[in-house]
């Protein structure tokens, strides 16, 4: 294995993170907030537990971002007419414009880290990434089921 392929992840992951939250900060979300509603506008109306497990972090954790996205008119928690105990998240009208304008920034950011790669490599990259998706995958799943 080429010694600077197992750097290039994190590194170009920490490059795009450090990037990303220049920008968001001037919008007033953090990434983590940004990932938060980014999901939720896929699967509004899900419960606190149920967005936690797709974001793979622990509720609590979930919790307090929706605390901080609540006071800031961006989301709200509506009781689960199912589970009295629950909570369904909804965003609201204020998040919507948000939302767009960290999608620009996204492929903004995007477009500028693929700048001189053609579509065409662009296609290959993506297609290797997601073989080593696949293989990341098949080990965990093989982990998971070999303890």
């Amino acid at each position: 294995m080429n010694d600077g392929l197992q750097f290039a992840f994190p590194d170009i992951a920490r490059q795009l993170r450090r990037l990303f939250d220049d920008r968001a900060k001037l919008l007033g979300v953090t990434r983590p907030q940004w990932r938060v509603l980014m999901t939720l506008s896929r699967f509004e109306g899900c419960n606190q537990g149920t967005l936690a497990d797709f974001l793979e972090v622990e509720p609590i954790t979930l919790c307090r971002m929706v605390d901080r996205l609540e006071e800031g008119g961006l989301v709200e928690r509506r009781s689960d007419p199912q589970d009295r105990r629950a909570w369904q998240l909804y965003l609201l009208p204020k998040a919507r414009p948000i939302l767009a304008e960290l999608y620009q920034i996204g492929s903004e950011m995007f477009a500028d880290a693929m700048h001189g790669i053609s579509e065409t490599e662009q296609q290959t990259l993506l297609d290797m990434l997601d073989r080593v998706r696949a293989n990341l995958a098949r080990q965990d799943s093989e982990r998971v089921i070999n303890g």
